[in-house]
């Protein structure tokens, strides 16, 4: 194949074939992409066999591929398939790119990132979120962290796997953006836990709840609602004075009713420890904590 026609239709090397890369191999060969596919599991890459290639390393899968996407389980098996004489970084034929999707910790991109750059191996992480279900459908959504050129010349096989891609920074913020998603996810299944804590102690059927709470986030829009800022800090004098007030009025109706749910708690004898966090630091959450700003009384 000559330089244009990989450049056309890059072969694609899949690393980890789980409920994650095996849904993006799918989608990627429906796309028409050229595959090469790895994985330790022989059954795994058995399922992908009737059209892509199946490397024994993932230095031969960096060897055959234009694009190694990287779908292993944590920071070990990263470094594993990436590092070393039998990892693909080193393997690659020059330009090879390779895209991180692996949810993993800020050490490992940083070192991975590192030797990269060290061996000049464009590298893209990308955060993907949506579960098997997305991937499995081509409906990813991809956090990008790199060169936005090496990002853009992506596009094709990220929209072959995702339905939305955001490039939310340098190389990291991809991975970091989808830490700071799984907390936002983690946190609000406490919290639901602890709402269902408290209506079953009260009597309350708990698929009832499930049924309000959806039809209640579909209009309100649930945890992205206040996500329209483009800081976190709290508002300053120079904000729009209408704001500032509407966040402050939210924030007292939260402080008045997180009081009633600790007090039902009570009566109940049930423990909240993260809805007694919340009434804490209501003021913080609208962004009219400390320093608290002052809000002019209407003239008659």
């Amino acid at each position: 194949m000559s330089a244009e026609q990989r450049k056309l239709h890059p072969t694609i090397g899949v690393i980890g074939l789980g409920t994650i890369g095996g849904g993006i191999a799918t989608n990627l060969h429906a796309a028409g992409f050229p595959l090469v596919v790895c994985d330790i599991r022989s059954e795994a890459t058995d399922r992908h066999a009737g059209y892509a290639a199946v490397a024994a390393s993932p230095a031969d899968l960096a060897r055959a591929s234009d694009v190694v996407v990287v779908a292993v389980v944590d920071d070990e098996q990263v470094y594993a398939v990436l590092s070393g004489p039998e990892g693909a970084l080193g393997a690659g034929a020059p330009g090879t790119t390779v895209v991180v999707v692996s949810t993993i910790t800020t050490a490992c991109v940083a070192a991975i990132g590192a030797e990269a750059t060290a061996l000049g191996v464009p590298i893209v992480d990308c955060g993907v979120s949506g579960g098997p279900s997305a991937a499995a459908s081509g409906n990813l959504v991809c956090m990008c962290g790199g060169d936005p050129d090496v990002i853009a010349g992506l596009a094709p096989l990220l929209d072959a796997v995702g339905s939305l891609t955001v490039t939310m920074g340098p190389f990291g913020t991809g991975l970091a953006a989808k830490l700071a998603r799984n907390l936002v996810q983690y946190g609000g299944w406490l919290a639901a836990y602890e709402g269902q804590l408290l209506a079953e102690a009260a009597g309350i059927e708990l698929a009832k709840l499930a049924q309000v709470v959806r039809a209640s986030d579909a209009q309100s829009g649930g945890a992205a609602t206040l996500m329209f800022r483009a800081t976190v800090a709290p508002f300053s004098e120079a904000d729009d004075r209408g704001l500032v007030g509407a966040m402050q009025a939210a924030a007292a109706l939260a402080h008045k009713d997180v009081q009633a749910v600790l007090a039902l708690a009570g009566e109940l004898e049930i423990e909240l420890p993260l809805a007694a966090m919340t009434e804490a630091r209501c003021d913080e959450i609208f962004g009219v904590g400390v320093p608290p700003i002052a809000i002019e009384s209407p003239r008659a």
